[in-house]
């Protein structure tokens, strides 16, 4: 696990604070130089991550380009968030957890059916929230967003251990209550979130929870 650092901002000064419910999409826009944090209310919450350059939707979060410039598979204190680009998106500057996922991806009907049992594929899924956040959001609206914006995701929070065979496993995650993530944006970014509604694996400890979403300038 990456270092721990708790941030020094207040609650009191942020410029937006507001509660996305379990299951639930959000989507805002965090201009460069703002600081976002991802706070676990109850703990144990994955939360599936994307993030778009406000200036061009066609720049948006890569998994690859960060993965391998960081050099780890895991995001934590101080790592970068680079850019189909190759440019930084945004920094961790604090964090309370320690490890995040970048592999799992989010989950769909298709990957609960699957993964699962046929009678899975009707429950809600992060694609399913990510496709309403983009058909009903007025930041997906003027980014000309689409289903086949919805690229490989970070999953804060989740616990996904590659095995010595090289698999995925989905444990039980390593948050608790009140922990979280802060990013500082390197340049404007729009995030999408699904609050993970999962329930047959272990990653929001069957039991999916809100979090808390708040901005500083």
């Amino acid at each position: 696990m990456s270092k721990l650092l708790e941030s020094p901002l207040s609650p009191a000064t942020a410029v937006l604070d507001q509660t996305c419910l379990a299951g639930d999409p959000w989507m805002a826009t965090v201009r460069a130089g703002q600081t976002l944090r991802i706070l676990d209310l109850e703990g144990n919450q994955a939360v599936d991550t994307l993030f778009y350059s406000a200036a061009n939707a066609e720049e948006r979060y890569s998994a690859a380009d960060t993965i391998a410039r960081n050099g780890q598979l895991y995001l934590g204190l101080g790592s970068r968030l680079y850019s189909s680009e190759g440019r930084v998106m945004l920094t961790i500057t604090a964090d309370t957890c320690g490890r995040h996922d970048t592999l799992g991806g989010a989950c769909s009907s298709e990957s609960n059916t699957v993964r699962y049992a046929l009678d899975k594929r009707p429950m809600h899924s992060c694609r399913d929230s990510f496709m309403h956040a983009l058909c009903h959001c007025h930041e997906a609206g003027v980014l000309g967003l689409g289903k086949r914006d919805i690229a490989p995701n970070i999953n804060f929070f989740m616990n996904v251990p590659v095995t010595p065979e090289g698999h995925l496993s989905f444990e039980d995650g390593i948050s608790g209550a009140g922990k979280y993530v802060e990013l500082r944006a390197e340049m404007d970014v729009v995030v999408l979130i699904s609050n993970c509604p999962q329930l047959n694996n272990p990653c929001n400890g069957y039991n999916p929870t809100p979090i808390r979403l708040l901005v500083w300038d």
